[in-house]
Parts: structure tokens; sequence; C-alpha cells
């Protein structure tokens, strides 16, 4: 079980919480659990309702899109967190390819630690606007 400085150290490599202070991070890590899943698990199922993401702490995971793989994720990577934030149908099935440690976070906790830093809630607004602009114009140019 990793510690929740590691936690830190992996939720700062995260795009979404890019724009966090280590103060915030560390509020977002006591919000998390560590899940240890074996090979072959299934993280997150296209077209479920999700309501937690979880950040890959080791191992790799598989992520396909209608049965198609996208890609290959390890250590530092988030996966469901759009089912987190907008309670939505998950957008791709991820399963584990090796024995993985994840760091879960519910939308419950990390909604209670925005209520407590409503600076944060306004740190991931402004990255999700970065990540809505960017593939605005990698698909409009």
């Amino acid at each position: 079980m990793a510690s929740k400085r590691a936690y830190i150290e992996h939720l700062r490599n995260v795009p979404l919480f890019q724009g966090c202070s280590g103060k915030d991070l560390e509020k977002i890590a006591k919000a998390g659990d560590e899940v240890h899943m074996p090979a072959g698990s299934l993280i997150v199922d296209q077209g479920q309702t999700g309501r937690e993401a979880f950040v890959v702490l080791d191992g790799t995971v598989l992520v396909k899109r209608n049965g198609k793989k996208v890609t290959t994720l390890g250590k530092g990577a988030m996966v469901g967190e759009l089912s987190l934030l907008d309670h939505g149908p998950r957008t791709a099935t991820v399963v584990c390819q090796t024995d993985c440690d994840l760091l879960l976070l519910d939308q419950r906790h990390l909604m209670g630690v925005l209520d407590e830093v409503p600076t944060l809630a306004h740190k991931l607004l402004a990255t999700l606007a970065g990540r809505i602009r960017e593939l605005d114009r990698q698909y409009y140019g």
C-alpha cells in the first residue's frame, strides 16, 4: 500500500489536477482509497453509469472503445474522470492488463473536498476548459 505522499505524486501527474497545489492534492489523496485488482479485472464498462474514477498507481490497463483497443495506460494515468464529474455513461471499457494498484476517487468524497475548498473547483474547471479548447483546436483547426 502506497503512502499518501506517493498518492500526491501520482495525482500531480494527472492532467485533470495539474492546476492544483500540493495542499489541494493532499486533500484529494485523503479522499481516495487504494484498491488492488488482478489482471483481467474490469475497471469500467463502456455505457454503464459511473460515479468514480481511478488513478493507476502500479500496473497497466487496456482501454477499449466499441470493442476496439484505444490505448494502454500505466502509472499516473486516470480513467473514469468524466463519469466522476457528470454521472454520464462510461465512454470506454477499461480492463487491467496486469495486476494493478489503483487509487479510487468516488464522487461523494471528491465533491466533499470541492465543497471544503471551492477554489479547487475553479482550478478543475480551468483545466477542463483548457482540455476542451485543445480538442476544439484539434477538430476544427
